[in-house]
């Protein structure tokens, strides 16, 4: 009561803000993901870096006046046509926070940006480069990661969701109900620019036909022939001798796990995380080709030492690609 409307609407919206912004650093936390430093669009304005971002582009003579609105220049550099920063009622468009945005990054030192946007917004890309290039910065400076929408399956069935009718599923849905791990691991093992199906049936199932269960579970076979075996597998070292692997399950085996560093490498080089789940599902493939066909304790003492070092490469390799992506590897399932 004694608030102004406008001021109580303000500090409505503060309280449901912080409140929302709470909640969201709650499921993300649970799903396993941090932001060390967090900008609000409001703090652009407040620390006037968005008048200074217009200044910037003023005195790069990119903006001009025209039908009662401030506009862009960016067809200057590459864009299709000028674009509008402040609209005739004197409010800004979406395009001026953002670039106050990445100009605030700049100056904060960063010197590569990459931005994380729906598919649907990949046409904003053109004016966001050619305002950063207007700006001088390399042409490297910025690249954004598109991402596809994402469609849940429950029961055979797409799970439709709509804003307006209230009906959607949300993260701490799906990891309440499928579980951290299962959540990550089906959010990864695509293209980030692929769509996705998200079979919730799928991911709570305990079968082959689940791939996080498939992977996982390499892991803890592996583990298990060191339980077996009553030993440390941090004990077992050495390199096997490939005349002590008779098989081509060995040598198949061996041969992917070598190429492990190269798939992270390329994995980070082209921001394709999904190429670890296809490396890891391919080799837990292996793994459990070779657990059939191959024993390991029994063997003569050469060939039980070689399968020993190479089970426990395996069990090292499956739980580093699992480390990479931020799931857990059990030593029992």
């Amino acid at each position: 009561p004694d608030l102004l409307p406008d001021e109580g609407l303000r500090r409505c919206a503060e309280i449901g803000v912080t409140l929302q912004r709470a909640e969201q650093n709650e499921d993300l936390a649970t799903f396993g993901v941090h932001y060390d430093v967090v900008v609000s669009e409001r703090s652009l304005y407040e620390t006037k870096k968005v008048d200074t971002t217009l200044d910037q582009l003023a005195e790069r003579e990119l903006t001009f006046e025209a039908d009662g609105a401030l506009w862009l220049r960016t067809e200057r550099f590459g864009d299709e046509k000028p674009r509008v920063l402040r609209k005739r009622d004197g409010t800004f468009t979406y395009l001026v926070p953002d670039i106050a945005y990445h100009v605030d990054k700049h100056d904060r030192g960063f010197t590569h940006v990459v931005d994380v946007w729906g598919a649907d917004h990949h046409g904003y890309i053109p004016r966001m480069r050619a305002v950063l290039k207007a700006l001088g910065y390399p042409d490297d400076f910025f690249d954004v990661t598109l991402v596809q929408l994402v469609k849940i399956m429950r029961g055979g069935e797409e799970v439709k969701m709509s804003k307006r009718a209230g009906t959607f599923v949300t993260l701490r849905d799906l990891v309440e109900e499928v579980g951290v791990d299962a959540a990550r691991y089906f959010f990864l093992m695509r293209r980030s620019d692929s769509p996705l199906v998200f079979d919730v049936d799928l991911a709570k199932r305990h079968t082959e036909e689940n791939p996080i269960f498939y992977v996982q579970m390499a892991h803890a076979r592996m583990s298990g022939i060191f339980r077996v075996a009553g030993c440390d597998p941090d004990t077992v070292t050495g390199d096997p001798r490939l005349d002590d692997l008779p098989t081509t399950h060995d040598i198949d085996l061996l041969k992917k796990l070598t190429v492990f560093p190269d798939v992270v490498a390329r994995s980070a080089q082209e921001r394709e995380p999904h190429r670890i789940p296809v490396y890891v599902e391919e080799l837990a493939r292996l793994v459990h080709g070779w657990y059939h066909h191959c024993r390991v304790l029994g063997e003569p003492p050469a060939v039980e030492r070689a399968r020993l070092v190479l089970a426990r490469a395996a069990r090292i390799v499956v739980a580093n690609g699992l480390s990479i992506l931020g799931i857990t590897a059990p030593d029992r399932m």
